[in-house]
């Protein structure tokens, strides 16, 4: 946990900071990829993103270079080579490598998607995240997907506003992390008004809680 030092000179706020430039959005993301045919069966065939393009790499014609629109027109993408074969098992990364990708799905079809990866075989583990829920699985290279539904329905636009409101709030009531309650507060806080979605009990799955 921050101390209360590194809290004051790094202060959490959704004003945009005096910086040089600001960024104006995410415009991709790109993955080294397997091969193009399980990752277009798993990323536009399962998690249901269109595949818009596809072109040599071209920095190395070699492979290929995969685009898709992950639902709001931020786009994924993947050099991939037909010699690659798939590896499902866990990845292992250091310092600068990638975590997990975090994607939003539809609150009302939670249990569709639970379904839809049921059905192909996929394992995974729902936790109730405290700001959102979230369904955590992996592709067909071992990189973890997180699938998550937003707990209210409130304006994309206002997003990083509720959640530095939460931060907020969680820091005065010393919690250790953001909670269901906090983000209401936060919600009512800021007056917007905001119809929670009916999503299925689960733990937080946080560690030490």
């Amino acid at each position: 946990m921050s101390n209360d030092t590194t809290a004051e000179e790094h202060p959490v706020t959704a004003t945009p900071p005096e910086s040089p430039f600001h960024t104006t959005g995410t415009d991709h993301i790109t993955i080294w990829g397997s091969n193009a045919a399980d990752t277009v069966a798993y990323y536009r065939d399962l998690l249901g993103m269109s595949l818009v393009l596809r072109q040599p790499n071209l920095d190395d014609p070699s492979q290929e270079h995969l685009f898709f629109d992950t639902g709001d027109g931020t786009i994924l993408t993947f050099f991939v080579s037909d010699d690659r074969p798939s590896n499902p098992g866990p990845q292992r990364t250091g310092v600068g490598g990638v975590h997990h990708l975090c994607f939003n799905i539809d609150p009302t079809r939670f249990e569709e998607v639970r379904e839809a990866l049921d059905a192909a075989g996929r394992s995974y583990n729902v936790f109730d995240r405290g700001i959102f829920f979230s369904l955590y699985t992996r592709d067909h290279d071992g990189l973890i997907i997180e699938l998550t539904a937003d707990k209210f329905d409130f304006p994309d636009e206002r997003k990083g506003e509720v959640l530095a409101k939460a931060q907020e709030i969680r820091v005065e009531a010393g919690a250790q992390y953001a909670q269901t309650e906090h983000l209401e507060a936060a919600l009512e806080a800021l007056g917007i008004d905001a119809e929670p979605y009916d999503l299925p009990d689960a733990s937080s799955g946080a560690a030490g809680v």
